[in-house]
């Protein structure tokens, strides 16, 4: 649907979820920001463009606002579809976005090792199914901007959920795109339900994006994964991303202070889980994204200690 002069929000289906991914059209060039997977192109973007009677040839950079395989997915499709097109990515991101084999084993493998957690192999074989990458022409740091003939486009560099993620701003629209650097209190499902808790990686970093976005005051939030938010929305939403580093913190303390000897990540998951989201067991063992992020914090203000138990996975105890 169109929000504004020169700028489309596209929903894609996503299983129980959905991706929206954004066209921003001027008098001169256009930027497409996000791919979602193959069939996000093939089945729903390419006849969206076609329907709207926006030809590929007007197209100049498509930017991918993180590498999660939900957003870089289309875009080999997308290249098979506009070889003209500049493919542009988060420089922190390049390798794990044109490699899918980086991208699973380094950030959906990050803890393997280390905690005992890693996707189950159906989710993985999903992921190799449904998506597939390609190389990028550019890498983004932030502060760039793009001409699109009648308005500018600014970079932003909004890391948390990622190290490289990328958001932009359309000052003449006053619509802040951001994908999935604020996650609310949980990932949604297309119908609102809560589907997984907010995976952001780096809690320092993710405060400080929400912060970056509050100093632009934008009108219009636009996400990834959840409805459009205007006006005093846009507000709540960044509250309650805010907000949820904080019950995680709250929660992870009472813990680490009943716990009699060092517990894992998952012994803490699994007991800290029902009182900080509405997930089903599976779904909440993703908390090893956030958890890790508030857990590392912790220990670098001192308040917690990191060992190993006698498997070699990482345990946190009280300092």
């Amino acid at each position: 649907m169109q929000l504004r002069p020169g700028l489309w929000r596209i929903e894609a289906p996503l299983g129980d979820r959905f991706i929206a991914m954004y066209l921003l059209a001027g008098s001169q060039r256009a930027l497409l920001f996000d791919t979602g997977i193959t069939a996000s192109v093939e089945e729903t973007l390419l006849p969206y463009l076609e329907r709207i009677g926006f030809g590929l040839d007007r197209l100049t950079w498509v930017i991918s606002s993180h590498c999660d395989f939900d957003h870089v997915g289309g875009n080999a499709a997308l290249l098979g579809a506009a070889p003209h097109v500049q493919l542009l990515a988060g420089a922190l991101d390049v390798p794990l976005a044109e490699d899918l084999q980086v991208l699973i084993d380094e950030r959906y493998g990050e803890f393997r090792t280390s905690d005992g957690f890693d996707d189950p192999p159906e989710t993985t074989a999903y992921i190799r199914q449904v998506a597939s990458v390609a190389p990028v022409a550019g890498s983004l740091a932030g502060g760039e901007t793009f001409d699109l003939g009648d308005r500018i486009i600014r970079v932003l560099h909004t890391p948390g959920h990622s190290d490289g993620h990328l958001s932009l701003w359309d000052e003449t629209n006053s619509a802040l795109i951001i994908a999935d650097a604020a996650l609310g209190a949980s990932v949604l499902t297309a119908d609102g339900h809560p589907a997984f808790p907010p995976t952001y990686r780096d809690t320092d970093p993710y405060l400080d994006t929400v912060r970056q976005f509050r100093g632009l005051a934008p009108g219009l939030l636009l996400t990834a994964h959840y409805p459009v938010y205007e006006g005093a929305a846009v507000s709540r939403f960044l509250e309650e991303t805010e907000a949820y580093t904080e019950t995680l913190d709250a929660a992870l303390n009472a813990e680490l202070d009943l716990a009699a000897v060092p517990l894992t990540s998952l012994d803490l998951i699994h007991r800290i889980a029902p009182r900080v989201g509405q997930w089903s067991a599976g779904a909440s063992e993703y908390l090893i994204f956030p958890v890790t992020g508030n857990l590392e914090r912790m220990v670098e203000r001192g308040s917690v200690t990191v060992g190993t138990d006698a498997g070699g996975i990482r345990t946190w105890a009280r300092a």
